[in-house]
């Protein structure tokens, strides 16, 4: 049985909205709730997690309803709406009314829904390659989900050649970390029961496009955006936000390169922390 598979020494579970949520909570200080993309799981911000425990951060990295070790929805509702109030719930149940919220991918959309919705809970969002404007360009795999003649096969078999295919599709060219490690990981957790048939239900949601609202956000914003992946216009959009370009990196920027983004991400955190224990 793969690590990955069983609950780790820093592993809890809380039961919100008829699941059992599986989250990591590390560190003392201030909360940083970490939340990353479709086909992913709480371990691609393992590096990022150390870094910012050592600045006096403590992080909740969370398997997000339909991935990891939390696994499918009852009510299969993926909106990303729902996402949001299921974590807000989350993170009142833990004790942490207030938090900073941190996204990769589809996490970068809901913290930014997160901004929209529940501006008093969150502090602050870090948007990392974040989805949500209708022009991104969609990867592969969550269009091979949407293929009404591959969708019943896709919810009981997953070829490892087609996640190692996408995995590689959208890192940056330059990058290795698509290893044999990260394949089978990615792998044995889309095959837990009830996964492969929820992250097909996730790619067929019929998701509201809010990109209209995104210049309503008021909350400190950062985006941390790789050059050369398309459709985010949030430093345009979000005013007094800040934004810093990775010129080399693909979708995957925690797991691509952890250091950059851990130091960007206390670089923005340090001051906002500061400021709300004076």
């Amino acid at each position: 049985m793969n690590d990955w598979l069983e609950p780790g020494k820093d592993s809890f579970f809380q039961n919100i909205d008829g699941m059992r949520i599986h989250y990591k909570r590390t560190g003392e200080g201030y909360p940083v709730l970490l939340l990353h993309g479709s086909g992913s799981s709480q371990h691609c911000f393992d590096p990022i997690t150390k870094i910012l425990n050592s600045q006096k951060f403590q992080c909740i990295r969370v398997d997000l309803p339909g991935f990891g070790l939390t696994g499918p929805r009852p009510d299969r509702d993926y909106r990303i709406q729902t996402y949001a109030s299921t974590l807000v719930k989350l993170m009142e149940s833990i004790g942490h009314r207030n938090f900073f919220a941190v996204g990769n991918s589809l996490g970068g959309n809901i913290a930014w829904n997160l901004a929209l919705d529940y501006p008093k809970a969150v502090y602050a969002i870090i948007l990392i390659n974040a989805t949500g404007y209708p022009e991104k360009s969609i990867p592969q795999g969550l269009k091979l989900a949407r293929n009404p003649f591959l969708r019943p096969l896709l919810r009981r078999w997953t070829p490892r050649s087609a996640i190692e295919k996408n995995l590689k599709s959208i890192v940056g060219s330059g990058s290795t970390i698509v290893t044999e490690e990260m394949v089978d990981r990615v792998f044995a957790l889309m095959s837990r029961p009830g996964n492969r048939s929820a992250f097909v239900d996730f790619a067929n949601t019929n998701q509201i496009d809010r990109s209209n609202e995104i210049h309503r956000i008021s909350i400190p914003t950062l985006v941390l955006r790789s050059a050369h992946v398309d459709g985010q216009n949030f430093s345009r959009d979000i005013k007094h936000s800040k934004e810093v370009i990775h010129e080399t990196g693909g979708h995957l920027l925690p797991e691509e390169d952890p250091v950059w983004v851990a130091k960007e991400i206390v670089r923005f955190l340090n001051p906002l922390f500061i400021g709300k224990h004076k």
